[in-house]
């Protein structure tokens, strides 16, 4: 019997600007159940790419006096590039991601067989309108949605007024649908949307009632996006074309063999910043429902990384941390620790370099690296040959908290064993023990070179890179050949 598929995918970056510390959260966390799901036998299809069409880009590429597919071009070849530097892909135990691009021909079929099937099955129609846009967020924006009559994600810009005839999904007509979904995946005892905070706000959202949304733009106005089939004057509304990279990866509609595995039995999971909450959890899933395709299974929902005291990050301010540059000067692994334990799970969490750092010489070079390397030197120095490791069966909590996506949680778990066997060490002194009993000095080493080697395979989806040296050491009984991690000043 073949293996048990599963599916996951970030959400795809607007390729407008280089990568931020909240791709590298969403990157990062996709891989760590990526890896896990592979460890526990599945079948694993990994997503992700990037978001290359609409008006952000189509300005962004003028401003700079370059055509647009050369602008595209350039930056999506910065986050393909990215994806390895934070450990995707890489080593053992990996998912290899694959990478779709909304430019792609692949892409731009499924974009415009998926809008005739929605249109086939009466879901789009045509109508004169007028509202407030914010380019931002490529969305029309409700009173309700405005504080002080701005977009409250993009207060630095203004809203657009537009007053032109667009084609529109009906929107409105799912609303009890969407709520049946969140209810059916309660009574199989799971959250659609986690945590479950986010999805009561989406009940709330759709019993509020949805309105209808344009879904083209006019050519004449913004010609960067898919054609509107059978209407040469229209270009696809960016999110409904975006949206469907989650299917168009597997080659759909042509590719129907890995669509049905990956997606209708792969339980296919959507990573997503909050501010996606409703792209993905609401409008996604409703467009599945109008083109008559299985839902998605769970949507995982981030909050943001911040500056400190919960302040935007941002280049004009100055607190934007590069994610690169963090990898560059510290290493992969360093960062997915950070990102895996010191940004809550699901909640706001700031990023600092002085926040860095002291989570690196407390939780690394005092923690992980000062474990394995006191006690590999004790294994090595009076063992008489490697400790035989048994398989390791992961802690039911260390099990369930990733299973849950609580990456946070799951990691700190790992933390906690790396305490207790310094709290053996200091109890029991096995250093100054094998002087005077060598044999209950032996049994104590043994002990910790076994937790040593299960902390190593716990940290396999999490720190695969230092995991791998740590289980190899407890492995072969040797010292390290330099310090794991060595303190930052």
């Amino acid at each position: 019997m073949s293996a048990k598929p599963f599916y996951i995918t970030t959400t795809l970056p607007y390729v407008n600007a280089e990568a931020h510390m909240g791709h590298a959260l969403e990157f990062v966390r996709a891989d760590i159940i990526a890896r896990w799901k592979k460890s526990q036998g599945y079948d694993v299809y990994f997503n992700t790419g990037t978001d290359e069409h609409g008006q952000k880009l189509y300005e962004a590429a003028q401003k700079e006096g370059k055509p647009v597919r050369e602008y595209v071009d350039a930056y999506a070849q910065t986050f393909k590039e990215l994806l390895p530097k934070l450990g995707l892909g890489v080593g053992e135990g990996a998912v290899e991601p694959h990478f779709i691009r909304t430019t792609e021909a692949k892409h731009e079929k499924a974009a415009t067989e998926f809008w005739k099937l929605v249109q086939a099955n009466g879901f789009i129609y045509k109508k004169a309108y007028k509202a407030k846009y914010c380019v931002g967020c490529e969305e029309n924006k409700t009173e309700s949605d405005l504080v002080d009559g701005k977009c409250p994600i993009h207060q630095n810009r203004d809203l657009e007024i537009r007053e032109e005839e667009n084609y529109f999904f009906k929107y409105s007509s799912f609303g009890d649908k969407l709520l049946a979904l969140y209810d059916a995946a309660e009574k199989e005892g799971r959250s659609y949307v986690v945590p479950g905070f986010r999805l009561n706000e989406m009940r709330e959202f759709v019993k509020r009632g949805l309105e209808d949304f344009s879904i083209s733009r006019l050519k004449s106005k913004m010609a960067w996006g898919v054609p509107v089939p059978g209407d040469e004057d229209h270009v696809m509304y960016v999110w409904f074309d975006a949206l469907t990279s989650y299917i168009s990866t597997f080659g759909w509609p042509d590719d129907a063999a890995t669509f049905e595995r990956f997606w209708t039995n792969g339980t296919p999971t959507q990573y997503c910043g909050k501010d996606n909450t409703r792209f993905q959890s609401a409008m996604w899933q409703a467009m599945l429902f109008a083109a008559g395709l299985p839902n998605s299974h769970t949507i995982v929902i981030n909050g943001f990384i911040t500056a400190e005291g919960g302040v935007k990050m941002s280049k004009s301010l100055g607190n934007a941390v590069s994610p690169l540059d963090v990898v560059n000067e510290y290493g992969t692994d360093t960062l997915r620790y950070f990102l895996a334990r010191e940004i809550g799970s699901f909640e706001d969490s700031p990023f600092t370099i002085e926040r860095f750092k002291a989570s690196y010489n407390s939780g690394l070079a005092n923690g992980i690296g000062n474990l394995a390397s006191r006690v590999m030197k004790m294994a090595s120095t009076n063992l008489d040959g490697p400790v035989l490791l048994t398989d390791v069966v992961a802690d039911p909590a260390y099990a369930k908290a990733l299973d849950s996506f609580d990456i946070s949680a799951a990691t700190s778990i790992v933390w906690k064993k790396i305490g207790e066997a310094d709290a053996l060490i200091q109890e029991k002194a096995p250093f100054k023990l094998v002087k005077t009993d060598k044999t209950a000095a032996q049994e104590i080493i043994k002990d910790l070179v076994l937790r040593v080697a299960e902390i190593a395979v716990l940290l396999r989806p999490i720190m695969p890179q230092t995991a791998e040296a740590i289980y190899t050491m407890a492995r072969d009984n040797k010292m390290p050949d330099a310090p794991l991690f060595l303190r930052k000043e």
